[in-house]
């Protein structure tokens, strides 16, 4: 069933309101992508099943082959028709023509090309060879490339150890030998730039083609966004592009470094996922099998302590956003005995810490913002404690929960003026007389956010009423990268790091630092920096919360809060995913000033404005 709800609201008076019941084909049942071990693989070919499938595993991710967009630079010598490479071939090399060097982009002595694919991807690069000249010290009849991925054109023209630059978790330089009449894979990495250089001086290749193969999970995004607004649109579609290249085997950190889970991390992660792709078993796997057979108690998540409060408090808005109890009850024997192993971090007079926290690297020599950050995490973890206490019928354990949040709320710590601080202990609800955490997180605007807890931010600022001055920092910090070449949102960012800094998607011009190569801090310096980390999707999260207003009351969107923000927007419409299907929301200012607001909803929801 569909609600349709259209709302009027003027300067002079309140329009009516018009509710409008009839069937529609918003009505699904409710998802369940229950928790499990890695897939076994689907049903192998006759005559191999038997025998292979005891140790198959199923790739959940699909492959696409992606021919560049552009070739941005080619060496003076040794290179004859590149632009070849931009067309499509047959994936089959013609022996009637393989050694025809005016139907091939052909690399001699001293060659190389830097392609452009037009925006970052996650995959391998694959080079086929039409026909090639060996060198006299090749390894049989094949010729040896230097292949360099890069996330920036300044990073694809790198040397290893130039400016930062790693092979750590990817390899983004390698040197690979193509064989006659075939190919050769490189890979898995993030990257958008791959530089092409022919190692041996006495070889030639004729290539049969030179292509991408894009490696990605196949999920339709299912929540979205268009506004009046075409940067606010460019940052939620950047956000989506972003949290997909991470949900590879398990939802990565990064998709060029780390490629590993991290708990803290995750949660923005998880938040945009839900609100874009809805419930996947990617999400449930790495928060759930994942997680208990790689850190099991007493250890904590990551060996950090903070990140096991980011699990619990994962978990409970997983829980908030599906609704499915099966997630709780698969979870709750961790659950309880973390709850355990936090208690005794938590002082008689509600003081809550740890000996070594860790909020984000920013703040990561901020002793007192860290312990004020790590205290309002337990207040939110033992809220969430609480809700799922109540799903497992736990009496015993969710009084205990809504006792400790309670004792820890009562210690007020000072927020020390640090914004990652003031945003969780506004989330929290913890305020110190005399201080005014909003003030802190909105104070010089994008200047002092990060690309992780700019989310927490963004949320706590709308939390306390200042969506405009959420909406404005949104369009400032997240739209300058794209504005200097972003099509994925980076590790961390500052606005300072664009002064006498060039783009990432041309090299670096002489009199200009490099905005990849000569910035970044802490473990992300230079080219080492990832300019594609799922934590820095967080906007679009908000935006689904907080601009469109799509809140749940109760688990599972059963109850459904819908208050939009248009602030200085004309219109915009959008959706969210939920168990039932979409909720759907657009609102427009109208000529006479008044603001209209259409929400289409499936059976089962409860729309409450």
């Amino acid at each position: 069933m569909k609600f349709s709800f259209s709302f009027m609201r003027g300067a002079v008076a309140l329009g009516a309101l018009a509710a409008v019941l009839t069937v529609g084909a918003f009505c699904t049942s409710t998802v369940s992508a229950q928790s499990v071990e890695p897939e076994k693989a689907l049903a192998l070919p006759e005559g191999f099943a038997d025998d292979l499938a005891p140790n198959a595993v199923h790739d959940q991710r699909v492959r696409q082959y992606l021919y560049a967009k552009r070739i941005v630079a080619v060496s003076e010598t040794g290179v004859k028709n590149p632009e070849l490479l931009l067309e499509p071939v047959l994936g089959q090399t013609s022996t009637s023509i393989m050694s025809d060097e005016e139907q091939a982009c052909v690399m001699t002595k001293g060659g190389s090309i830097l392609l452009d694919f037009g925006c970052e991807i996650h995959g391998s690069f694959r080079v086929e060879a039409r026909h090639l000249v060996p060198s006299a010290n090749s390894v049989g009849r094949t010729v040896r490339l230097r292949v360099r991925f890069g996330e920036s054109v300044d990073e694809a023209n790198a040397n290893v150890g130039e400016k930062g630059a790693v092979n750590e978790h990817s390899t983004r330089d390698q040197i690979i030998a193509v064989p006659w009449l075939g190919a050769v894979e490189c890979g898995e990495s993030a990257f958008r730039f791959v530089r092409i250089d022919l190692v041996d001086d006495d070889a030639t290749i004729l290539f049969d083609s030179a292509r991408a193969i894009f490696i990605y999970r196949d999920l339709p995004r299912l929540g979205q966004f268009k506004s009046s607004d075409e940067r606010l649109n460019q940052v939620w579609d950047v956000c989506a592009r972003t949290i997909l290249l991470t949900m590879q085997q398990y939802v990565f950190e990064g998709a060029k470094r780390d490629r590993l889970v991290w708990y803290g991390d995750y949660t923005p992660q998880a938040m945009t996922a839900l609100r874009i792709f809805g419930d996947s078993k990617v999400l449930r796997d790495t928060l759930g099998y994942y997680a208990r057979e790689t850190w099991p108690l007493p250890k904590w998540m990551n060996g950090m302590p903070n990140y096991s409060l980011w699990w619990l408090i994962t978990i409970g808005d997983l829980y908030r956003h599906t609704g499915d109890p099966e997630l709780v009850k698969e979870q709750w024997d961790y659950v309880k005995g973390l709850v355990q192993q936090l208690l005794p971090c938590i002082a008689e007079s509600g003081e809550a810490g740890f000996e070594s926290p860790f909020l984000d690297w920013p703040t990561n020599d901020k002793p007192d913002a860290l312990r004020a950050g790590t205290h309002a995490m337990f207040a939110l973890g033992f809220d969430r404690v609480a809700e799922m206490a109540q799903v497992v019928g736990d009496k015993e354990t969710e009084e205990l929960a809504l006792a400790t949040a309670a004792k820890v709320r009562g210690f007020t710590p000072s927020n020390v003026g640090n914004k990652q601080a003031a945003s969780l202990l506004e989330l929290a609800g913890i305020e110190k007389e005399g201080e005014s955490n909003l003030e802190v997180v909105a104070d010089g605007g994008a200047r002092g956010f990060s690309t992780f807890y700019g989310y927490y931010m963004l949320e706590a600022l709308s939390k306390g009423g200042l969506n405009q001055v959420a909406l404005d920092v949104t369009r400032d910090y997240w739209g300058a990268m794209i504005d200097r070449g972003a099509t994925t949102f980076w590790e961390d960012f500052d606005l300072d790091w664009l002064e006498n800094a060039g783009r990432i998607d041309e090299a670096t011009p002489e009199g200009l630092e490099s905005l990849h190569g000569d910035r970044g801090a802490y473990c992300y310096v230079g080219l080492r920096h990832s300019l594609c980390h799922g934590w820095a999707s967080g906007p679009a999260a908000w935006i689904s919360a907080n601009i469109m207003g799509v809140t749940p009351l109760e688990p599972g969107f059963k109850k459904t809060q819908v208050k939009p923000f248009l602030g200085d927007l004309d219109w915009f419409e959008g959706s969210v995913p939920t168990p039932y299907g979409l909720i759907k929301v657009s609102c427009k200012k109208n000529a006479d000033g008044t603001v209209e607001t259409l929400i289409e909803a499936p059976e089962g929801i409860e729309i409450v404005r």
